[in-house]
């Protein structure tokens, strides 16, 4: 079982596929705000093996080759 982060912007409907493991959102972790250094930060000191975003932007702004966590970057909101 993992632990998943939906990033802001990600459709909540997709946790329904997902039932199997432990499913939260940024809002619900009041993480909204986070801007996405801090929120990698956030989600791999919770233990979240898992984020998932619509952030396409997000390799370019950030050094992931050093995070432990998995990130998936839907091409699209729907």
């Amino acid at each position: 079982m993992m632990r998943i982060l939906l990033d802001q912007g990600t459709p909540v409907p997709i946790r329904r596929h997902l039932h199997q493991h432990i499913v939260e959102t940024t809002a619900e972790r009041s993480w909204s705000e986070l801007s996405n250094g801090d929120l990698l930060a956030a989600a791999e000191a919770e233990s979240f093996n898992l984020m998932i975003t619509t952030d396409q932007n997000l390799r370019y702004q950030q050094d992931l080759s050093k995070r432990r966590i998995g990130i998936v970057v839907l091409m699209t909101t729907s």
